[in-house]
């Protein structure tokens, strides 16, 4: 029943702009599923959900897919290392890193596989990594900031 639940939270938050835990609730018991806040907060935390801005003033809950096999320690690493700071121009993400280094951050970003990347181009200090919409531009920079804190 909970993988159930959880495939069905995975499709809503991705079909919808669900920004509460009381709007993904609603949703839920409209998918034919009794559940409380307590469940519904648990299972957010077990499916390691991210709040993002929605676009249209609020935030909406993202799914943070980790694949460690893509996301693995030396691509953090030297993510650390070499990112300085990133702005969103519309759909495109501008990442400014240490002199010399845009081609490994770029080569990190594209082993990591993000969805929301169509790809990257990298100088000496600067990429643009383009997304489909400014809304994937901004899930791409939360993504890439819990990682860094983490």
């Amino acid at each position: 029943m909970k993988e159930k639940r959880h495939s069905v939270i995975v499709q809503l938050v991705e079909k919808y702009s669900i920004g509460t835990q009381e709007e993904l609730a609603e949703k839920l018991r409209e998918a034919g599923f009794h559940v409380t806040q307590a469940t519904v907060s648990r299972d957010i935390r077990d499916l390691k959900l991210s709040k993002v801005p929605s676009g249209e003033g609020g935030n909406r809950y993202v799914v943070f897919r980790q694949d460690d096999s893509h996301l693995s320690a030396k691509f953090v690493r030297i993510l650390k290392d070499g990112l300085v700071s990133m702005e969103r121009a519309q759909n495109l993400l501008v990442v400014k890193t240490v002199s010399g280094m845009a081609m490994a951050v770029a080569a990190a970003l594209d082993a990591m596989k993000f969805e929301e990347i169509v790809g990257c181009i990298a100088g000496d200090d600067t990429i643009m990594a383009a997304t489909h919409s400014t809304e994937e531009a901004d899930v791409v920079i939360s993504k890439l900031e819990q990682m860094l804190e983490g």
